[in-house]
């Protein structure tokens, strides 16, 4: 039998992650507000959602290290507040940023958390260096934390969260601040991962990597969930299937004026201050449409509509701190 480097060791289809009306509060502060949330072993689920929505604060309430204020929050069939120590050597935390011990060597990074877990010595040697060849840093069992890339830290952290074999793995921005082969090395052992049956939890910022690696997400907005489907349902049911940018020059007026000279040719117009976004069935004949009104954009752009449209749609374009 192929021995997994996570567990799978349960029924296909099982719920790990069951949430109910999930609250948690800080002080008067309600940073989640009531969501509900389910995920099935071996699905990739992501939370986005701008700064300030709430994923920080339900992620560390799924790895048992902050109890929730109210609601009903089960992890692997457990309640986290009576049995964190369970859920944690079940699962495995990949934080967003690297907290690898710079005094041991990239081997003796992995052996040493592995023995947190109570994994004998040499049983731990072996899976440091079975998780090493995994992510691609073999050559480098010898070398210092301090000697590796960026990318190299980050693949190190990722085999370092997988030491137990988890069962559940929780990502925190899992690429940010990597270059993008670096980015494209960790997907693709995210997606051997998944494919052995780890059930992926993260948050990222890259609505890219969402669109890549998750299954089904969930937009959080002010700490509720303004959305829930796959990639290609959100798209569907929030923006259209194409987008075509069309920019004037400012002798032909105002993009806001503009707007309604447009409005009939696409299920709906967005005014940015140097372009309008016509979101339609076909980008295509909306730019036609437009011409044959007798209007003469300065350029055009016709695109496949994404999940950046269906987030700024959703929790829109202003910065949030």
């Amino acid at each position: 039998m192929t021995e997994h480097l996570g567990s799978g060791s349960a029924v296909a289809g099982d719920v790990l992650i069951h949430a109910r009306d999930l609250r948690k509060s800080f002080g008067s502060f309600e940073a989640v507000r009531g969501i509900d949330v389910d995920v099935p072993r071996g699905q990739a689920f992501g939370f986005l959602g701008p700064n300030g929505a709430g994923k920080s604060s339900t992620m560390r309430m799924v790895a048992a290290v902050s109890p929730p204020t109210s609601g009903t929050l089960r992890i692997l069939g457990m309640d986290p507040s009576t049995h964190s120590s369970a859920i944690k050597a079940r699962i495995g935390v990949c934080p967003q940023e690297d907290t690898l011990d710079l005094e041991l060597t990239v081997r003796d990074n992995l052996v040493v958390y592995a023995r947190y877990f109570g994994i004998p010595r040499r049983a731990a040697r072996e899976r440091a260096d079975e998780l090493l060849d995994f992510v691609q840093l073999g050559d480098k069992a010898g070398a210092m934390v301090d000697d590796l890339s960026g990318g190299m830290k980050r693949r190190l952290t990722i085999a370092r969260s997988l030491v137990n074999r988890p069962e559940i793995l929780l990502l925190d921005e899992p690429t940010t601040g990597l270059d993008p082969q670096a980015r494209h090395v960790v997907w693709d052992r995210l997606f051997r991962l998944k494919a052995e049956g780890v059930t992926l939890v993260l948050t990222t910022h890259y609505m890219d990597e969402a669109e890549q690696l998750c299954d089904r997400l969930v937009v959080m907005d002010k700490g509720r969930i303004a959305a829930d489907g796959s990639p290609a349902e959100l798209v569907r049911e929030h923006v259209a299937r194409e987008v075509a940018e069309i920019r004037f020059a400012a002798a032909d007026g105002s993009h806001v004026d503009l707007a309604e000279r447009v409005a009939g040719f696409a299920e709906r117009v967005e005014v940015l201050p140097d372009r309008l976004l016509l979101y339609s069935a076909d980008g295509e004949r909306a730019v036609a449409d437009v011409h044959a009104a007798g209007l003469t954009p300065s350029t055009t752009l016709v695109r496949r509509a994404s999940l950046e449209d269906v987030f700024l749609r959703l929790t829109g374009r202003t910065l949030v701190d």
